[in-house]
């Protein structure tokens, strides 16, 4: 991809992926792979930040004699979430309106 993604946008994605059910590292980091590349290096400071924030809670379960950690969205992750989904639409409709040359406002 020849874009940057932003360390906000990162947040997004990750928080997005999650409110749609309770999943692990490796899952999220897969999820988001598909679509925009990201490795593991940088998908793991993004879950500690929004730990860190209390967006997201952590728990274990043991899957094949390992525990797997899994991360869930709490309340403050969720309004986070929606803040942010309106902020990428304004931002979306803004540049849109740039490259597109659309005359909506």
């Amino acid at each position: 991809m020849s874009f940057t993604v932003s360390s906000a946008l990162l947040d997004t994605l990750v928080l997005c992926v999650v409110s749609h059910k309770d999943s692990y590292g490796y899952e999220i980091n897969q999820t988001l792979r598909e679509s925009l590349g990201v490795s593991e290096s940088t998908l793991y400071p993004v879950l500690r930040r929004l730990l860190k924030d209390r967006c997201l809670e952590a728990y274990d379960v043991e899957y094949s004699g390992r525990n797997r950690r899994y991360y869930k969205i709490t309340e403050i992750g969720q309004a986070q979430l929606e803040l942010y989904k309106g902020e990428w639409l304004d931002y979306k409709k803004r540049i849109d309106k740039i490259l597109m040359g659309s005359d909506e406002k």
